[in-house]
């Protein structure tokens, strides 16, 4: 549950929660969020809010009852009702003598190690200001973002960017819940697993993205984070509240006791994989068995054109993923270097000669 000692916390909220259908929002909800905000600020948390809301309000206003499928008119969208949101956010924080500032972020800025440190600098500063951050993610130039983000794994990102010790994603839904036994709420989840991934439904919603699925990915990120998670119905005026006084009101996602240094942290999440490595039971079994670097005898194959440098996944010969990396090869290096029987044969490429393909510092393990 939430930790003994205030900390930080993220607030993701979604579009159903803040909105009255399309192009409308529910200005008296967010006045009540903000007073339940103030309350963890009194108790001396931190907090970070995760807003969605934008497209949809930008949908009202050009007159769509739908989300559109082009992309400009998308983007189109979330440039006009940004601005309404901001201001919305801004008026009622402003009542209560407290500033927020607009953070609007792309995937390229978490991607770069140092747009990614840069951003997490920015926040620091803002929070030790008595400032809350309002994120949203920047969907008016980032195409990517649009047609495959959401703010649930957003809210997930900045959890772990910032190390926050509770991520909490306010939806119009309790909880996750449990088909087989008549829609039973689960109320403690220790860990993500095939199963509980079962249970997700995705939304049916004309403006919001992603449902339940995209609600247990942010799950395991931030709980490999160190990150504990709920998901709450956020209609509800009291529910903050109660996660505050230690109540749990919806499902609650233990987190990992042992959680990923900050390299790792951004190796594992914030980059987007370009191909993937093949190798045998051998490698995989030292790589999470001893913790080095992936050699080149272990590599039986590979996937995907890439560069060098580029973020790949290693993968067994049963195609499960349990790995991810900088390769220090692009992908038709790696394949000039497999010979006639899948083994790595001797060249004068660097670092052929101690094997090492992925080195261990650029190199983490996949749940």
């Amino acid at each position: 549950m939430c930790p003994d000692k205030p900390g930080r916390v993220v607030l993701k909220l979604g579009t159903g929660v803040l909105t009255l259908g399309v192009g409308h929002l529910n200005e008296p909800r967010i006045g009540e969020l903000c007073e339940q905000v103030l309350q963890w600020r009194k108790a001396g948390w931190e907090i970070i809010i995760v807003s969605s809301g934008a497209v949809g309000l930008g949908m009202g206003q050009l007159g769509l009852d739908q989300r559109p499928a082009e992309m400009s008119l998308l983007q189109a969208c979330a440039a006009i009702g940004q601005t309404s949101l901001v201001e919305t956010w801004q008026k009622a924080f402003g009542t209560h003598q407290v500033s927020i500032a607009q953070v609007l972020l792309t995937r390229e800025d978490l991607n770069s190690r140092n747009r990614h440190i840069g951003v997490r600098d920015t926040l620091q500063e803002l929070l030790s200001r008595g400032v809350i951050p309002v994120i949203n993610e920047n969907d008016t130039v980032s195409t990517e973002e649009i047609k495959f983000g959401d703010n649930d794994v957003l809210s997930a990102l900045v959890a772990s960017l910032v190390k926050a010790d509770t991520l909490v994603i306010l939806s119009t839904v309790a909880g996750l819940k449990d088909l087989s036994k008549n829609g039973a709420l689960i109320p403690v989840v220790e860990s993500v697993t095939p199963e509980i991934q079962e249970l997700a439904e995705g939304t049916q919603s004309a403006t919001a993205v992603g449902g339940m699925v995209s609600k247990l990915e942010a799950a395991k990120i931030a709980n490999r984070s160190g990150c504990g998670v709920f998901i709450i119905d956020g209609r509800r005026p009291i529910a903050l509240g109660e996660v505050l006084n230690g109540r749990n009101p919806g499902t609650f996602f233990v987190p990992h006791s042992a959680d990923l240094k900050s390299r790792k942290r951004w190796l594992a999440f914030f980059q987007k994989p370009c191909g993937s490595l093949v190798v045998d039971t051998g490698a995989r079994a030292a790589l999470e068995n001893n913790g080095g670097s992936l050699l080149a005898r272990g590599i039986l194959a590979t996937r995907g054109d890439f560069s060098r440098g580029s973020m790949v996944e290693v993968e067994d010969d049963q195609g499960v993923v349990f790995a991810r990396g900088f390769c220090q090869f692009s992908s038709s290096e790696v394949k000039e270097l497999l010979g006639q029987e899948n083994q790595f044969v001797q060249t004068s490429f660097p670092n052929i000669g101690k094997g090492e393909v992925i080195h261990r510092d650029s190199l983490v393990l996949c749940d």
